[in-house]
């Protein structure tokens, strides 16, 4: 058992753990237990890359391990990582370690929602080791599917249509994806061994420009459903709004990824000659989400569509960077995944704590809560700062990094999408710091929010561990950007 199937086995011995627990404290221990295991896990594998790497290993994808699955498809599980891969893992691990204590007092039905969270982890580490694409789309859909019942049972608002709206569009995504998928496949071998294997297929297949044409829009386009690409995008606010406070912060900062992931991974990878011609219109739509994101969270009341939409406006810029197609922007994309991942989640865990005392999330019945709550009052301002792109906190250095790419182009069409993509860093301080000073400062607008409470011991460590991760980012940068470059490279 290598330590990549570890990644996706202890979820699985969580699932059956969790069938003779009898009560919360028990389901809460599992659930601890499985999270921190994972957090553990992920940390020696970014070791052992470190590791592999410092001893001259230059191979694209380390620890890999290849399965026959499948024979008479040659489809196999095969498994492997490059810095890109690890960073994701370390991502996903950091937040469903938080998660979980986010929401240590969820009821009803304790047990079923952690395992259906568990469920949807799986996918998402099974995703990210993956180098089989039918490996990956199985992962990929195991991790979409819990989706539908985490909203339409604990979720809040019109979550039965949220889920249901979430659902059909990620679905739609997926058909597309599972077309161009097999497009690939078919275009992978002139001789009849076709092959999902990505390294194989990058290595050894030229799929035709003909047949990259419509594979490459198909693939990215499936992919871009998850990430929120203009105009699919209309899942996300309704899907993040009914959330649970853990599905929240799962979904925008975990499931999300896997659109950019997949962009980079499968559409830009094995098809660079149709990307490099049709990336102009996927960079108007993408521009067109950053600003559009930005400006809709202007419009919102909800704390939770404010950051839903918001989420809009930075998964655009992580696709808006890859389609730059410089090692730059890149970087930068990779790293507006873990910063947005962190950041996101923090603010829905915050927003789940003061809804979960208030009973509201609406900003016009908010006010003074800096007073009545002053440890989460001020994590909010910290991810709010964050967000907007504060030097010294993660935001900064990533969307610095990929303005930084995109203005490289020397042609005008891209140096105005990216003038443009910039704007959106006004838009989003406007938002930010109108919200921080309606439901933080002035007047306490109901007075029976002066009786709340602050945050209790297991909601601290949540929003400290991912506070300091947001911190650690944003002051050490330099080890992401080495790990992410050297596998770009």
């Amino acid at each position: 058992m290598d330590i990549l199937s570890s990644l996706v086995l202890v979820p699985v011995l969580m699932l059956l753990a969790f069938i003779p627990c009898r009560n919360i404290k028990q389901v809460r221990t599992v659930a601890v237990i499985g999270a921190t295991i994972e957090l553990i896990l992920t940390l020696v594998l970014l070791y052992m890359f470190y590791a592999e790497r410092s001893a001259g290993n230059t191979a694209e994808m380390l620890f890999i391990r290849d399965v026959v699955w499948f024979k008479s498809l040659n489809i196999h599980y095969a498994i492997g990582v490059d810095g890109i891969s690890v960073i994701m893992l370390l991502l996903t691990s950091i937040i469903v370690f938080t998660g979980t204590f986010a929401s240590w007092n969820l009821k009803p039905l304790t047990k079923d929602f952690f395992m259906w969270l568990t469920l949807l982890a799986t996918g998402v580490y099974g995703f990210f080791i993956s180098i089989d694409m039918f490996t990956m789309f199985f992962f990929y859909e195991i991790a979409l599917i819990p989706m539908y019942l985490l909203i339409g049972l604990w979720g809040t608002g019109r979550k039965e249509y949220s889920a249901m709206k979430l659902t059909l569009m990620l679905m739609g995504g997926s058909a597309f994806l599972f077309v161009g998928l097999l497009g690939i496949y078919f275009n992978s071998s002139t001789t009849g061994d076709y092959t999902f294997n990505i390294l194989e297929v990058a290595q050894n297949a030229a799929i035709p420009l003909s047949a990259q044409y419509w594979i490459f829009p198909l693939t990215f386009v499936g992919f871009g459903v998850l990430g929120a690409l203009f105009p699919f995008h209309t899942w996300s606010p309704d899907g993040h709004a009914s959330a649970p406070t853990a599905v929240s912060m799962l979904h925008a900062g975990v499931l999300m990824k896997l659109g950019g992931y997949g962009c980079f991974r499968i559409a830009m990878k094995l098809m660079p000659e149709a990307a490099n011609e049709l990336s102009w219109i996927f960079l108007i739509l993408t521009g067109i989400s950053v600003v559009y994101g930005a400006f809709g969270a202007i419009a919102q009341n909800d704390l939770k569509y404010i950051n839903a939409y918001s989420s809009v406006s930075h998964c655009g810029l992580v696709l808006f960077a890859i389609l730059m197609m410089n090692q730059t922007a890149t970087t930068g994309a990779v790293m507006q995944m873990l910063s947005h991942g962190l950041m996101t989640a923090l603010f829905f865990a915050l927003i789940g704590m003061i809804y979960g005392r208030t009973h509201t999330r609406d900003i016009r019945e908010l006010g003074g809560l800096m007073k009545i709550m002053p440890f989460l009052s001020v994590a909010y301002v910290i991810a709010g700062l964050a967000s907007l792109g504060l030097p010294g906190l993660s935001g900064f250095v990533a969307e610095m990094t990929i303005f930084v790419g995109s203005f490289q182009h020397q042609d005008t069409f891209h140096r105005v999408l990216t003038i443009m993509a910039c704007a959106s860093i006004v838009i989003t301080a406007v938002y930010i710091l109108k919200v921080v000073g309606k439901i933080l400062y002035g007047k306490v607008v109901d007075e029976h929010h002066l009786e709340l409470t602050d945050a209790v011991w297991h909601e601290k460590v949540a929003v400290v561990g991912l506070i300091i991760c947001v911190a650690g980012m944003g002051l050490f940068p330099g080890w992401i950007s080495d790990l992410i470059s050297s596998s770009l490279n």
